[in-house]
């Protein structure tokens, strides 16, 4: 089972929004790249892969810690991502950046560990692509991946998605087990998961952290109509650009309430996911 469907998206749909809002996205989801940085066990000379690295912060972060004697491998579906991410690495000689699935590709050489900020929850077959990225760890070596914990505990999904709700009506059910950001969210679920496609050091750790947004209450209501779910929502009901306007003025009223006064703190619920595989 491939991911067209998601190559697809990310690359002609998300993608271009993502590299245009390349900045604004690093700053929010900084505190998730922390918290995957302070757990996963890299060192210098190290070989990793970066798992749906998107347009490269995560690569340059791994490449701070491996050094010159490393490596690091940036694997996306997406293209137009990789696009941004050649250009943020350029120079470097220590890493490769790979328009791939991690579900079926074929990799050349084992990885000391693996890393992925929000990269594992879009593949079609959750086993198979586990499966596959455990093949190419070395023993001994480890995964960390960073996956959003429940939907109702990340306001930043849910305060737009609610306000876009109170303009323009409810949008339709969506099975959240299906590729997606919260694919990951139920952790019984995905630790059983991983453990069919035979990673049996499988543990997961909850975080709460809060989410950066680098602008304020305005601007991050006008980043909320570009990417998530009140872009969905305005395109799925065909708004036009009065109602838009209506929707983007609910969710600014919406995520208010999360400035602190020294900028926008939104709370996230985050699944850190970590194995090592036994030497």
């Amino acid at each position: 089972m491939t991911n067209t469907d998601q190559e697809q998206f990310w690359t002609d749909a998300a993608g271009p929004k993502w590299v245009r809002q390349q900045e604004a996205m690093d700053a929010l989801l900084g505190p998730v790249l922390d918290l995957v940085m302070d757990h996963a066990p890299l060192k210098t000379g190290d070989c990793v892969l970066d798992i749906g690295c998107g347009t490269g912060v995560s690569v340059g972060a791994a490449l701070n810690i491996v050094g010159d004697a490393g490596h690091v491998t940036g694997l996306d579906i997406s293209q137009t991502m990789l696009d941004l991410a050649a250009e943020r690495v350029a120079g470097a000689a220590n890493v490769s950046l790979l328009t791939a699935d991690a579900q079926t590709h074929s990799f050349d050489a084992p990885f000391d560990a693996m890393i992925s900020r929000f990269g594992v929850m879009f593949c079609e077959d959750t086993v198979a692509a586990m499966a596959n990225l455990n093949a190419a760890l070395k023993p001994g070596g480890t995964m960390t991946f960073a996956a959003w914990g429940p939907a109702p505990q990340n306001p930043y999904f849910m305060a737009p998605a609610k306000a876009a709700a109170s303009v323009l009506g409810p949008m339709p059910k969506t099975d959240r087990t299906l590729p997606g950001p919260f694919a990951f969210e139920n952790d019984t679920r995905i630790l059983a998961m991983m453990a069919d496609a035979g990673i049996d050091t499988a543990q997961v750790k909850t975080v709460q952290i809060d989410l950066t947004p680098p602008g304020d209450i305005a601007h991050t209501a006008a980043l909320m109509m570009e990417i998530g779910p009140a872009e969905a929502a305005v395109k799925h009901h065909e708004a036009d650009a009065q109602a838009a306007s209506q929707v983007q003025t609910a969710v600014a009223d919406a995520i208010a309430p999360f400035d602190t006064g020294a900028g926008l703190r939104i709370p996230a619920c985050i699944h850190i996911y970590s194995a090592r595989k036994p030497a």
